[in-house]
């Protein structure tokens, strides 16, 4: 695990602010993994998207084969596993932002929804549609990492509340970062309260919700990016 750096003006306000919403650990000061166990959904992304609901707002390609996701938009997208889960359980998945000089390759916004239910039709998600533009998205209940977001600037995490307009922060982080065409292997924890986002082995975000989200949709999201996912898996904890 690298050394953890020392917190930038926003990063520590992001600290107290969390602490106050019942964070336990600053990002980096990781404790064991969560210990995966039996398989609850798989995609090796060689037969299509045919677990996979695509939104999107301004077009763009989404494909799924020879092991591989390829996302590549110029604009808003959200990409959701038709299966709904419920915890305890761990996402693992590998995702790496292409640099390769493509019109989509910006490096940017590794994004996720998990948990996710839309108070406009909470019994099933796919009953509203939605138009892949982030606003859209006011209407869930749903945990939201935004990874290397806003020009690979901000690391956030926050907890929607169903209500337009509203997107409380949890914590806001100027790092870790994407490394263009490097992979990040990404592990959510959905554990009752403790909800957690990992990168290659570093805790990311460790957060205890007195009011947790325990069941909903996972989703994909990205904007104007191009990137390439692979072995997506969902396991029960043990």
């Amino acid at each position: 695990m690298s050394s953890l750096p020392v917190p930038s003006r926003r990063t520590f306000g992001a600290l107290l602010a969390g602490a106050a919403t019942g964070a336990l650990l600053p990002a980096g000061l990781a404790s064991a993994q969560p210990r995966a166990g039996r398989l609850i959904a798989r995609d090796t992304f060689r037969h299509g998207l045919r677990n996979w609901a695509v939104e999107l707002e301004k077009g763009g390609s989404v494909t799924a084969s020879g092991g591989v996701l390829d996302i590549d938009v110029p604009a808003g997208a959200s990409i959701w596993f038709r299966q709904r889960l419920s915890g305890p359980y761990v996402i693992t998945y590998t995702a790496t932002a292409v640099d390769e000089g493509g019109v989509n390759d910006r490096v940017s916004d590794l994004n996720n929804f998990w948990n996710a239910t839309d108070v406009r039709s909470p019994d099933d998600l796919f009953a509203t549609a939605r138009t892949g533009a982030l606003a859209d998205y006011d209407c869930l209940k749903t945990y939201y990492s935004g990874f290397g977001a806003n020009y690979n600037t901000t690391t956030r995490l926050r907890r929607y509340v169903g209500e337009s307009g509203v997107r409380p922060l949890i914590y806001d982080y100027t790092e870790p970062l994407l490394t263009a065409n490097e992979p990040n292997r990404v592990r959510i924890v959905s554990d009752g309260s403790t909800v957690q986002w990992w990168n290659n082995g570093r805790l990311v975000f460790d957060y205890t919700d007195p009011e947790p989200y325990t069941g909903g949709h996972f989703a994909f999201r990205t904007t104007w990016s191009h990137f390439r996912l692979a072995d997506f898996e969902v396991r029960r904890l043990r």
